[in-house]
This record gives structure tokens, C-alpha cells and sequence, in this order.
């Protein structure tokens, strides 16, 4: 009687794979994200709109974005990553065609709403698929590199969305878009796997390398209450969102007009600007995961990172007239800062038991996702409340101060997240009991 073998674990090409199409909704996820950024004089022209219910239009995709986090981390545990994914690329797909076609304020709206709640599950079923497919000591170090897609997302909606809009008009782009998005949700269904156990391979879950996956002892409402006992992912979750909510309300809304207006830079050239700061937190990210992965610490890499962030906003954000040169090293600095948010997925999925990884990213997440849903009206309605009645083309026009005010929102937050890590327990790069 011939020995059973043991089961290898998936070669890296299979692994990178089954990840990069989960990635890819998240990567269509981040285009969205920061796409009014590009086009805000396109839909302030088109729908009459202020500053304010402009942020608001934009803020949508995070309202909706924001609630399927904790829906999603319960949804993954349970059902699985690939069915997630796929419905998540339908509905997305059917929110940009909404978007793209829609003649009135409200539709387009809707269309938002849905994009967000479709693109919103995908960093999570992305972080759950790569606890079976990555090896665990590769995990921030593979979610730095989720993020990074995300940022080449954020480049897709800077400079070649802008020459694209230009050439064929912003409704056409967005239909394009929805087709591209179909397209990998149809991909997903047909090609992504769950575990490797599905394909004859070895799995890194943490359940054991044969058999069928297992499923927490925990109900979905139980699970959800379980891993919100926990407070380490609550300080995690405010800490999250404090760092990624001004790159978010500043590369995803408000930093191309400010570019514009107090800098003398064309709507190309200020995307370029905040495409900038993007490509730099792609960098970011998996540099400061593989960081924190070789010196297993997790909360004192994330709280120098914040730290630096707070410093280099507080430039931008009170000194008028900055040096070209300086504007960009801030920019490209605030970018790969930034980038250490990565670590809070690692440092969320340790502080909760095994099972809940789903849930405890999901809840991580909706951290990172708060600052921008939060932040982007928020400024708007300061933009407003400062505005001294200026307008170009029939768009409003807000000075220095109005900026300056409206963006102090952005560094309060983070201050208080940097407090709320200070007080967080370190896991050592170790998942806890």
C-alpha cells in the first residue's frame, strides 16, 4: 500500500491569481473612490452643485461602502470569498451604469450608493482569501500589496481619467467601466476558488491542510458581538480611519480644486499632483507591512507613520505659497506615510480569534473607510459656511482660508486615532488565543 503523500501548498503563480482577482474589483473599487476628484467641474456644471451637495454626492459611495463591511466580514466567514466577489462585481457594475446614464441628480446619486455597497467587499474577501492562500508570515506584506492595486486604481482616476473625459466625455468613461466590470465579475465566478483544498492543494488556514474549510463556531450576530468585545479592534478601527481618511478626503475629493485654485496647476496637472500621493502610498503599503512583519511589532510602526502624516498635513494645510518642489516632496511624503494604515489589517485579524479574521477586517475597514465618508461633506459644508460668493464658470471658488479650515477637520482626526493606537495592546505578529 503506497503512502499518502502530503498536499504541497499552491504554487506562487496559482496564489497571485486567485488574489489578483479579488484585487481587481478592489482596484475598480479605489477608481470610484477617487474618481469625482478629476471631474468635480464636469458634475458641478451639469447637476448646479455647491460644495456641499457635492461632497455629499461623493460621500455616498462611502455610506453604503462603510455599511457592508461588518455584512461583509460575517458574509465571507460563512459563505465564502468567490460568491461574495462575484455579487459584489454585479452589483457594482449595475451602480456605474446607473451613474453613466442617469440625466438627474438623484439617479446618479443612487448609482453611487451602489457602486460603493458592490466594490465594498472586496478588500475584505480579498484579506480572507489570502489566509488560505499566503503563507501567514507574508500576511501585511500581501495586504500592503492589496493596497498598492488599490492606489494604481487611484492613478487609473488621476491623469489618463482626465484625458479619457477630455476625449470621449465623462459618461462614456463610466459606461466603458461598468463593461470592464462585469467582465471580471463573470472572471471571478469562473476562475476564483475559496481555499486551495478546492484545487488539490495544501491551505495556510489555519484549520489544518485536509478536509473541508471550517466555519466558526459562532453564529453570524454572535461572531459579530464576539469580535466587538474586543478592544484592540475598536482603537485599531478608529486609529485606521484616522490616517486614511484626509488622503481619502484630499486625493478622493477636495485636493484637486484646492490644487487648482491656490497653486495656479491645470485640473491634469493637479491630478497628477494627487496621483502622486497615491502611487506613493502603493509603495507604502507593502514596504511598511514588510516592516512590521520582520520586526513583529505592529503598533509602533503604525503610530511613526501616523505621526508623520500629522506633521506633513499640518505644512500643507496652514502654509500658503509652498515651493513646487516642497508641495510635492509633502505630497509624495503624506503618500508613503500613509501607507503604514496596511498594518492595522494584520494588527485587527491577530487581536481576533482565528475563525472571525473575516469579521474583525471587515470591522478594520470600515475604520479606514469612516474618515472619507466622514470628511469629504463635512469640508464641504466649512467650504461653503467660508465661501465669499466667488465663482468660475458658474463653480464656486473658496480662498486659502476657506481650505485651511475645512482641512483642520482632517488633522483632528488624526490626532485623536494616533491616541487611540497609543492605547492599543501589541500582538507581536502573533494571531491571539
Amino acid at each position: 500500500m503506497s503512502p499518502i503523500l502530503p498536499l504541497r501548498h499552491p504554487p506562487l503563480p496559482v496564489a497571485l491569481l486567485v488574489w489578483a482577482l479579488g484585487a481587481g474589483l478592489y482596484l475598480i473599487g479605489f477608481f470610484h473612490r477617487v474618481a469625482p476628484a478629476v471631474i468635480t467641474r464636469e458634475l458641478s456644471a451639469e447637476f448646479a452643485l455647491t460644495a456641499a451637495t457635492l461632497g455629499n454626492l461623493s460621500a455616498l459611495y462611502f455610506y453604503t461602502y462603510v455599511g457592508m463591511q461588518i455584512p461583509t466580514g460575517v458574509l465571507v466567514d460563512h459563505w465564502g470569498p468567490r460568491r461574495v466577489l462575484a455579487a459584489g462585481g454585479v452589483l457594482a457594475a449595475t451602480g456605474t451604469l446607473l451613474f453613466a446614464l442617469s440625466p438627474a441628480y438623484a439617479l446618479v446619486g443612487l448609482g453611487r450608493l451602489l457602486i460603493g455597497a458592490g466594490v465594498g467587499v472586496a478588500f475584505v474577501a480579498m484579506l480572507k482569501l489570502s489566509t488560505a492562500w499566503v503563507h501567514p508570515s507574508r500576511f501585511a506584506l500581501i495586504s500592503g500589496l492589496a493596497l498598492a492595486m488599490g492606489g494604481l486604481g487611484g492613478v487609473c482616476a488621476g491623469v489618463p481619467l482626465r484625458i479619457a473625459v477630455d476625449a470621449f466625455g465623462w459618461r462614456a468613461v463610466m459606461l466603458g467601466t461598468a463593461g470592464l466590470t462585469a467582465l471580471l465579475a463573470a472572471a471571478t465566478w469562473w476562475l476564483l476558488r475559496d481555499d486551495p483544498r478546492s484545487r488539490g492543494y495544501a491551505s495556510y488556514a489555519p484549520d489544518g491542510l485536509h478536509g473541508a474549510p471550517a466555519r466558526p463556531q459562532h453564529s453570524m450576530l454572535g461572531g459579530i458581538g464576539a469580535v466587538l468585545r474586543i478592544q484592540n479592534v475598536w482603537l485599531i478601527f478608529v486609529g485606521c480611519g484616522a490616517i486614511t481618511g484626509p488622503v481619502l478626503a484630499f486625493g478622493g475629493l477636495w485636493g484637486v480644486p484646492f490644487l487648482s485654485t491656490h497653486y495656479g496647476l491645470s485640473t491634469a496637472q493637479a491630478a497628477l499632483l494627487t496621483s502622486l500621493m497615491l502611487v506613493a502610498w502603493s509603495v507604502g503599503s507593502p514596504l511598511a507591512g514588510g516592516i512590521s512583519d520582520r520586526l513583529r511589532r505592529r503598533k509602533l510602526p503604525l503610530l511613526a507613520g501616523g505621526v508623520l502624516c500629522a506633521v506633513m498635513w499640518a505644512v500643507l494645510i496652514y502654509v500658503p505659497g509652498l515651493p513646487y518642489a516642497l508641495l510635492v516632496a509633502l505630497l509624495a511624503g503624506i503618500g508613503l506615510a500613509s501607507g503604514v494604515v496596511v498594518i492595522g489589517f494584520a494588527f485587527c485579524k491577530e487581536s481576533a480569534p482565528a475563525p472571525l479574521a473575516g469579521t474583525a477586517s471587515g470591522i478594520a475597514n470600515m475604520g479606514n473607510m469612516l474618515g472619507g465618508m466622514v470628511m469629504q461633506p463635512a469640508i464641504g459644508l466649512l467650504l461653503d459656511a467660508r465661501w465669499g460668493g466667488a465663482l468660475s464658470a458658474g463653480v464656486r471658488v473658496y480662498d486659502f482660508s476657506a481650505y485651511a479650515t475645512g482641512f483642520t477637520l482632517m488633522l483632528a482626526w488624526l490626532v485623536a486615532g494616533l491616541l487611540a493606537v497609543a492605547f492599543a495592546r501589541e500582538t507581536h505578529a502573533r494571531q491571539q488565543p
